[in-house]
Formats: structure tokens, sequence, C-alpha cells
């Protein structure tokens, strides 16, 4: 196995860069390749940053695969966050919609991996990830700002923690059940896309009320609201059906994740 990023891994270099990425299919032959790279904000000022990472990202991995490596399986990663959100569950039929700079990159970087597919015989898995978290999150993503914030609280801080929209409805999975997902889906050969996620959604209310009271507090108690905050959805909740066709289900759910997330 080879473990590569632009920093803290054994090889250092960035998938932007098509000579260090063909370098290293050529030089590394492998069964699997996972394409995790991203900047998963959704605002403008990271254009070129997800373009690079998710779309120029995509290419040069697939080019590099289809010249030396043509039996390496490739999955590539994508997002709820490419999909037309009407409110009801998404699935694979559901329309792409170019709601942001990084829904672009992720829309690029889908049809990419199906010309590649189609046009070469590659063998390329797009698996479409929905909210999920673990203990390595940056408090960057809400629930561990929440998470981190209640330890904090709880171990005497009198600092308020400032949300948006607490009603806002999402999926609340464990990273290491979605992986579970992404390794189902590269080792068979009937479906190429998936969306993967749980189908259940929790409000953000629900998981810092509970998160509140494994230490024993009232979260209205220690919490403010931002004033003129806009959430980019009220829901966004897959409709996993596909992908529990191939036997996978996810072991953890919201309340295991927060104890989880909470003890560490």
């Amino acid at each position: 196995m080879v473990n590569i990023s632009r920093k803290n891994s054994e090889i250092t270099g960035t998938v932007s860069d098509y000579n260090f990425v063909q370098t290293v299919i050529k030089e590394n032959p492998v069964d699997y390749i996972f394409h995790f790279a991203a900047q998963s904000s959704t605002r403008h000022d990271f254009l070129f940053e997800n373009h690079e990472t998710i779309s120029t990202g995509t290419i040069n991995i697939l080019e590099s695969v289809r010249l030396f490596s043509s039996a390496t399986r490739v999955f590539i990663s994508g997002s709820a966050m490419q999909f037309r959100n009407d409110g009801v569950p998404i699935d694979e039929t559901t329309p792409f919609e170019a709601s942001s700079p990084y829904a672009i990159a992720r829309i690029h970087s889908a049809y990419a991996a199906r010309y590649y597919a189609k046009k070469f015989g590659l063998k390329i898995f797009i698996g479409y990830f929905f909210n999920h978290d673990s203990p390595l999150r940056t408090e960057h993503h809400v629930n561990q700002k929440i998470i981190r914030a209640v330890q904090r609280i709880a171990s005497g801080s009198k600092e308020k923690l400032v949300l948006g929209n607490i009603n806002v409805q999402k999926e609340f999975n464990y990273a290491e059940d979605i992986v579970a997902a992404v390794w189902k889906l590269i080792n068979q050969d009937i479906i190429s896309e998936a969306v993967i996620g749980s189908g259940k959604a929790y409000t953000i209310k629900e998981w810092l009320a509970y998160c509140f009271s494994l230490k024993g507090l009232q979260w209205q108690d220690h919490m403010e609201l931002q004033d003129n905050y806009t959430p980019e959805y009220s829901i966004l909740v897959s409709n996993p059906k596909l992908i529990k066709k191939l036997g996978w289900e996810p072991k953890t759910d919201f309340y295991q994740l927060a104890n989880l997330m909470m003890n560490e």
C-alpha cells in the first residue's frame, strides 16, 4: 500500500501535478487507487483549489492509469453536494446541479470517470458521499465543532458555542462505515456509481442536545445563534438502496457516533 498526501505521508506530492502522479503510478503498480483528495468547502474563493485537487486530480490519475496500470481499479469520491437537492432523498438518478465551484469540480470529475470507463474500459467506481464524521475531523466541520466545545465547556470553559441554523437536517454517518461501503463497491463489477449514506437524517439541534446531555448539560445554556445565517440546504439525505444491494449496511448509528467522538 502506498499513501500519498501533500504532507505527512509515505510519498509527498500533489494530485494536481500530472508528472508527479504519472511517476508514482508508473513506479508503484497497485491493484487499487482511491482518490479522496479535495478541498471540501463550497465557497467561491476555493474555486481553483477545488478544480486542481478534484477535477485535474481525477484526470491526472485516470490518464496515468490508462497509460501504465490499466488493470488497476480506481475509486473516485463524489459528493451529495453535486446533486440537485429538492428536499427528497437523493439517489444515482438525481440530476447533477452546478450549485457551487465544489459541485462543478465534482461533476467534472464524474464525467471524466465515465469517459475513461467507456472509452478505455478502465475499472472506475464513483461513490457519492453524504455527511460523515470521525474523531479525526477538524473543528471546521460543525459536528466536531460541537463536540470540542462541549468538551471544553464541561471542563469549565465559559465560552458560548455559536452556530447557524440548527434545524438543518443531514446524515450523521461514521467514516469507517463509509469506507466499508467503498470497499464493497470497488470489489464488484455490477454497479459503477452509488450514493453512500445511511438514508437517515437528523437535525443539528438533535446532535447538539445529545452531545451536551452526555456531559449532563443543557445546550440552551451554552450557545448562541449566528445572525443572518443562510444554510446551504434545509435537508440533505440519501436513498442508499443501490449500495445496500451489495450487502452493505452502516454499523454505527447517530448516538454511537456521538459517543465515539465525545470519548476521543
